[in-house]
C-alpha cells in the first residue's frame, strides 16, 4: 500500500462515517421481504412498526431494512451513513447543491434519520445515535 492510500483510510476512520444500514423499501413490503429473504438466506426481524423489517448485520454483512415505502409509492434502494452531527450534515448537504428530501426524524429513542439527495436526485440516508 503506498503512503497516500495509507492517509486516505486513516482519514476515513477517523472521521467515522460508515455505511451502517441498507434499504429496499417499496410498494409491496411483504413481498420484498420474502424475496431478499429467501434469495440470500437471511432472517428478518418482521416485528418492527409498520411492516418494516431488518437482517441481523451477523447474518447480512450490514442491517438490510425491507418494508413498504411510507408514501406508498414505488420506493427506493438506498443506504445509510452515520454521522456525528446530523444537522451539520443535511446543511453541508444543502451547500453543496444536493436537497433534504427527508427531514431530521427520530424512529426509535437516541436515534435520528435523515434522507438527502445529491444534485441529479440519488437519495441517501443520514444516521446519528444509537442504530
Amino acid at each position: 500500500m503506498n503512503e497516500r492510500s495509507s492517509d486516505r483510510r486513516i482519514e476515513v476512520t477517523e472521521m467515522g462515517n460508515k455505511i451502517v444500514h441498507a434499504e429496499v423499501v417499496g410498494k409491496d413490503g411483504a413481498a420484498l421481504q420474502k424475496f431478499w429473504g429467501e434469495l440470500f438466506g437471511w432472517k428478518q426481524n418482521t416485528d418492527l412498526p409498520g411492516g418494516y423489517a431488518m437482517t441481523d448485520a451477523a447474518d447480512s454483512g450490514i442491517v438490510l431494512g425491507t418494508g413498504p415505502a411510507p408514501d406508498g409509492g414505488n420506493g427506493w434502494v438506498t443506504f445509510y451513513v452515520t454521522v456525528a452531527d446530523l444537522d451539520a450534515t443535511l446543511e453541508r448537504a444543502k451547500a453543496l447543491g444536493g436537497a433534504v428530501v427527508a427531514p431530521k426524524f427520530s424512529p426509535a429513542p437516541e436515534t435520528w434519520l435523515a434522507m438527502v439527495a445529491d444534485a441529479e436526485g440519488h437519495v441517501v440516508g443520514l444516521s446519528q445515535g444509537s442504530m
